[in-house]
């Protein structure tokens, strides 16, 4: 079953009864919605007058729930996640704190792979020439030393916006925040699937800064970034994004990242669940019972 991605925009109180998810307009006292606990994966916070209860909480997170705090800009700026993600948690962390650095290398080369080999996927969808970035694959040495991660990603945003006047940059014009929005929902979907795997998401592959709380996750979600990239890049060319705002209609597209279908070990797969399979393998590759890291492609239409 595909879990559902709930965003609370509006003032609400919102607490559990019955294992159900209640939602009460705090004006009227009548209840808005009731959904089971069980269907949530993430919930996105992005009202000051949200109220929650401490057992609503308390049970969000027993059910490995990412809950995302939004900012005063509706940016997402808080996560909260479970501390006890997997009932062998304290053996994973040994194998991923003493994996090593050869290990590491070869892990963060298979990423790099992985995400130039999906950007060159989506220029091809989107029929632009990806041969360019194709040449850069075999180019990739263990641990990335020349940085073809880079190169390739100035190559890439380069063609997949060349009609159009735009960089990449975190606090660049439209679209970078709707870019940065999508990101941010990735980001959480993957800390969530790595805890529930029993790994810990501050210990990077590659990503090593010490005020970073999520290197691991900003490793993995990597070869994911392009499934956000072509949903954004829909929404910019059909002329729906016309300004830096977040509307309340770009942020329902851009949730629905993590049930987008993708390819993942020969099969179609909604991202969130495609994730889990992801972590679970990199939990296999520092336990030594895998090689390779699974990572998804995009799938046919």
């Amino acid at each position: 079953m595909i879990k559902r991605t709930l965003y609370f925009g509006n003032p609400a109180y919102l607490h559990k009864k019955d294992r159900q998810l209640k939602v009460i307009d705090p004006e009227t006292e009548r209840e808005k919605a009731s959904i089971p606990m069980e269907d949530i994966a993430v919930v996105v916070l992005d009202h000051p007058q949200l109220t929650l209860t401490h057992a609503l909480m308390s049970d969000l997170v027993d059910r490995n729930v990412a809950l995302i705090s939004c900012d005063s800009r509706h940016m997402p700026s808080g996560l909260m996640l479970p501390l006890d993600g997997n009932h062998v948690q304290t053996e994973r962390f040994r194998l991923q704190i003493n994996a090593s650095e050869p290990l590491l290398k070869n892990l963060w080369a298979q990423t790099i792979k992985a995400k130039i080999e999906n950007q060159a996927a989506l220029l091809k969808r989107l029929n632009f020439d990806n041969k360019r970035l194709l040449a850069l694959i075999p180019q990739i040495k263990s641990g990335d030393p020349d940085n073809i991660e880079g190169r390739a990603a100035s190559v890439y945003w380069k063609i997949l916006f060349e009609e159009h006047d735009f960089t990449r940059d975190r606090f660049g014009v439209e679209p970078n925040s709707h870019l940065n929005y999508c990101y941010a929902i990735l980001r959480a979907v993957v800390a969530r699937a790595l805890v529930s795997s029993g790994l810990l998401p501050t210990l990077g592959i590659f990503h090593r800064n010490k005020y970073n709380a999520y290197c691991l996750a900003d490793d993995i979600m990597e070869p994911y970034r392009p499934f956000c990239d072509e949903l954004v890049y829909g929404l910019f060319v059909k002329g729906e994004i016309e300004s830096e705002e977040l509307t309340r209609e770009h942020k329902a597209r851009l949730l629905s990242i993590a049930s987008c279908d993708v390819l993942i070990d020969g099969k179609k797969s909604p991202l969130m669940v495609a994730m889990s399979r992801t972590t679970n393998s990199l939990f296999e590759c520092f336990e030594g019972t895998r090689r390779k890291i699974v990572y998804p492609e995009f799938a046919d239409d």
